[in-house]
């Protein structure tokens, strides 16, 4: 985990207390019940690194626990009946349950209600909320009940529940939400309302949500947004709808701090986290950082303040910057893409199918010269270039070959081993990369003349996370080491995440 689980500090009073509130049980009785209380940990606070801030008795799943409350977990252990025989050994058998505070992400006192009734109601306890994890890298919440009737009991243990979790430093308090409504198969609006804010909700986090209602809406927002409002920005979509929010944070930034937005040798970092809420046809980013296409662990990832910084590039030409972008594709890929765009009006599935098998029967190479600043890469660490925040990037550079052979190495680009070994496919590991198109070269008398006849209008495709932008000239690409921070975790730290977002 990343240093934001760490707590700021300890709540201000730190004086042990016990719970009795409306006790029905005497003075004499209570003193009894500690008596036969089992054992916590044999580890001392001191060992541990942790002073009990507080201890007092609460029903857990039906049961009297002796629960102890400290900065970093919250421990539990089952009040048992004492052996007529007086032997204690069935006290040493008691099973002790613990929740790290860094896993909590919310509490709320807990009340029964008549219907209709939306404040105030009968205490029952404390329920907290935890993050849970699951397998293949999901997250989800489950709550626990303390069941407690007494006011000034639960009301103690809600406000140092409450001081700890406050101060986890990098879990956001307000955030600014773009939702593309027209992602996928229009599931975005539904995903956020249903799966998302709810959590936000109950995590106590304040939201200003803009729908998109075209392309670019959400970087005409962003350019005039006061971010210094908001702990985050969050979009729910796909690549396409992250990328846009993405280039518009950190645009902003660059506009914040002067700079001419036309050349940025050096952009400055963007101010605030981004979070990247799954919605889309095409999700990598998202893959990439939660190992999984999931809505639910996206958010607690947000809600948990994981940051993870992630490596921006620049794709510009010599006269002006086009954008700032995770990945790229020049050839294929760019030409699938403008095919797709071409037909808007298929359905989603039957238009990305369409495109494809229509790019590669017609084939061709792209006439262009490529030229890069190449990285070197520390002998032995093979992971180097899966990370996203290295300084680097991938350079995958297919070579013509029959298409025949360029279909075996698109069966085997999504694989984990021998992606690229055929004989047409070199791979780098680079800074920089420049690619200029050579216009007209390799046609015949016919096609040359008609491409110089529009050589003023020629642009050629790119496919930059997902949206397509058109250039005659030179591009220029360049990686900018960890330029902005987004919600999720390191890669090394996920089970087997087999997508990369920064290849060309």
């Amino acid at each position: 985990m990343r240093p934001a689980d760490a707590p700021r500090g300890k709540p201000r009073s730190q004086a042990m207390a016990t719970g009795a509130g409306r006790s029905r049980c005497s003075e004499g009785v209570v003193a009894e019940r500690q008596r036969r209380v089992a054992p916590l940990a044999a580890t001392s606070p001191a060992e541990a690194g942790e002073e009990p801030f507080l201890r007092g008795i609460f029903e857990i799943s039906k049961r009297s626990c002796d629960v102890v409350l400290s900065a970093r977990r919250l421990r539990w252990s089952p009040i048992l009946p004492e052996s007529p025989t007086g032997d204690s050994s069935m006290l040493l058998q008691a099973p002790e349950e613990i929740i790290e505070m860094k896993d909590v992400f919310s509490v709320k006192l807990k009340r029964r209600r008549f219907v209709g009734q939306k404040k105030g109601g009968m205490l029952l306890g404390i329920t907290i909320f935890k993050c849970l994890n699951k397998e293949e890298n999901k997250l989800t919440d489950c709550a626990i009940h303390l069941h407690n009737l007494s006011e000034d009991h639960c009301h103690s243990w809600f406000k140092h529940l409450k001081e700890i979790l406050n101060g986890f430093q990098n879990r956001p308090k307000s955030l600014k939400v773009f939702v593309n409504p027209r992602s996928h198969k229009r599931e975005a609006t539904h995903i956020y309302y249903e799966q998302v804010s709810p959590l936000f909700k109950l995590a106590g986090i304040k939201t200003d949500v803009t729908i998109t209602e075209y392309e670019g809406h959400a970087l005409s927002v962003l350019k005039d947004c006061e971010l210094q409002a908001f702990d985050g920005v969050v979009c729910v979509g796909g690549d396409g709808s992250v990328s846009e929010v993405a280039h518009g944070l950190l645009l902003k930034a660059q506009i914040d701090a002067g700079k001419d937005t036309d050349y940025i040798p050096k952009p400055v970092k963007a101010p605030v986290p981004l979070g990247v809420i799954p919605a889309g046809t095409t999700n990598i980013l998202a893959h990439t950082l939660y190992g999984v296409k999931h809505a639910v662990t996206a958010t607690l990832h947000i809600v948990m303040g994981h940051i993870q910084p992630v490596d921006v590039c620049t794709f510009s030409t010599p006269s002006k910057l086009l954008r700032f972008g995770f990945s790229a594709m020049f050839g294929f890929g760019a030409r699938t893409l403008e095919l797709a765009e071409k037909h808007r009006w298929m359905p989603a599935s039957q238009r990305k199918d369409f495109a494809f098998l229509k790019t590669l029967a017609d084939l061709k190479p792209e006439e262009c010269e490529i030229s890069f600043v190449p990285v070197q890469i520390p002998q032995g660490d093979h992971h180097e270039n899966d990370r996203l925040n290295n300084g680097s990037m991938a350079l995958i550079l297919v070579q013509n070959t029959s298409r025949t052979e360029f279909i075996k190495h698109l069966k085997r680009y999504t694989s984990e081993r021998n992606q690229f070994n055929f004989p047409f496919v070199e791979t780098y590991t680079v800074q920089e990369v420049k690619v200029q198109p050579r216009l007209g070269s390799g046609l015949d008398a016919k096609e040359n003349k008609c491409m110089n006849a529009a050589s003023a209008e020629r642009h050629h495709p790119w496919n930059i996370d997902g949206d397509l932008l058109k250039e005659a000239s030179e591009v220029h690409v360049r990686v900018h080491p960890q330029l902005i921070n987004l919600y999720g975790v390191n890669t090394d730290d996920l089970e087997r995440s087999q997508a990369t977002c920064n290849c060309i």
